[in-house]
């Protein structure tokens, strides 16, 4: 029986694969794993996100990315797309082709049954060494709820839940106060 080695890549091989690829993939200790479309209730949350920020960044110095802007946790990887990405001030990128950023100060996941356990667990673990990054929101996409985590000072994590209509949570990185019956608009969700 044999048994083919694994092929490892550096971050700039794996840099230099990605810019050229049909399809998006991450890339996590020397390995890029290719990234699934998505259903419909996960493509409203994030366009319903991504305008509400929009409208709230236009006479701030903020912006506010889609799932095709790579963020890059640390030097030596991991790579990974989160569904939101906002920043505010002037963006730091790796290099001048502006497709990597390196200073998110709030990252969103959209939770599927496939992805949750690891955008709470793995993913979160690797999201907090990103110095900027101040709030990480998981919003679930079979349910009204969304968990937001705010680092604090000290270093700490600090969770927040909404799982009413009428509840908001306030984006602290980014100033603005997320309304839940805007997050979910013409979401429909399982009964």
């Amino acid at each position: 029986m044999s048994t083919q080695p694994k092929t490892f890549l550096t971050p700039e091989e794996y840099l230099e694969t990605e810019r050229v690829a049909e399809r998006k993939s991450e890339y996590y200790e020397g390995e890029m794993f290719a990234m699934a479309g998505a259903k419909e209730a996960h493509n409203l949350l994030v366009t319903n996100l991504v305008a509400e920020l929009r409208q709230h960044f236009r006479l701030r110095p903020c912006r506010v990315y889609p799932s095709d802007m790579r963020v890059r946790v640390k030097p030596t990887g991991p790579y990974m797309y989160p569904d939101v990405v906002a920043v505010c001030g002037e963006p730091k990128f790796l290099d001048d082709q502006k497709d990597t950023l390196l200073d998110p100060g709030l990252l969103v996941e959209v939770l599927s049954p496939s992805t949750e356990a690891y955008d709470r667990g793995r993913k979160f673990e690797q999201y907090k060494a990103i110095e900027s990054l101040r709030d990480y929101l998981l919003v679930a996409s079979d349910r009204v709820h969304a968990d937001l985590y705010t680092r604090q000072p000290d270093g700490r994590w600090i969770l927040t839940s909404a799982d009413k209509m009428e509840d908001s949570l306030a984006l602290e990185s980014v100033g603005v106060s997320l309304a839940m019956v805007d997050l979910y608009e013409k979401v429909d969700l399982p009964a």
